[in-house]
């Protein structure tokens, strides 16, 4: 599984960071950062509610 994020759409709110902190992560200039390139199957059932709750819909999963 793959995150796919939305640059245009994102605000930076940092609702995945509070969800995922493991997988998200915003510096210092509000940019998000993904960490890796594959979801760990750990991070799977965090990484999935990160993408449904995230407020203007800037990640998505393939």
């Amino acid at each position: 599984m793959k995150i796919n994020l939305d640059t245009d759409q994102c605000e930076a709110n940092g609702v995945c960071v509070g969800i995922a902190p493991d997988v998200f992560e915003l510096d210092d200039d509000d940019y998000l950062h993904i960490h890796g390139d594959e979801v760990a199957d750990a991070d799977r059932t965090a990484v999935q509610e990160a993408v449904a709750q995230c407020p203007k819909a800037a990640l998505r999963l393939s």
